[in-house]
């Protein structure tokens, strides 16, 4: 991997690190995440910083138990996905959540290897 390939991504975690998250939205109303430069849903190539909602609810999660070796001290953790209005995102959450519970998104790091990941907290 380039030392560029996160760029967009560590900036965006930065951002919902400091309680600014955004997406990025064209013209349409689709949503996406950085890094972007087009919308993977129509093409369109202008695309503005909108405001991520504060909360999201989760949809799927899955309790991992069995982790890759750059997660091994991590296990078992809890990964889900929340739908946060026009984007969906995907991160570690807390071990008691189910679908439905309402989340905020946050940044935190593994134990294993220290790597920022997004985390949801239970709202």
């Amino acid at each position: 991997m380039s030392e560029h390939a996160n760029t967009g991504y560590d900036e965006w975690l930065d951002a919902v690190a400091d309680g600014e998250g955004y997406y990025l939205e064209c013209e349409n109303g689709h949503g996406s995440l950085p890094p972007r430069r087009v919308c993977p849903r129509c093409g369109a190539t202008d695309l503005e910083e909108t405001p991520l909602p504060e909360t999201g609810e989760v949809e799927t999660y899955t309790v991992v138990h069995v982790a890759a070796p750059s997660f091994a001290d991590d296990a078992p953790y809890t990964t889900a996905v929340a739908d946060f209005g026009p984007v969906r995102l995907t991160g570690v959450a807390d071990d008691d959540v189910e679908v439905g519970t309402e989340v905020a998104a946050t940044v935190g790091e593994t134990e294993t290897a220290g790597e920022r990941l997004l985390l949801f907290e239970r709202r």
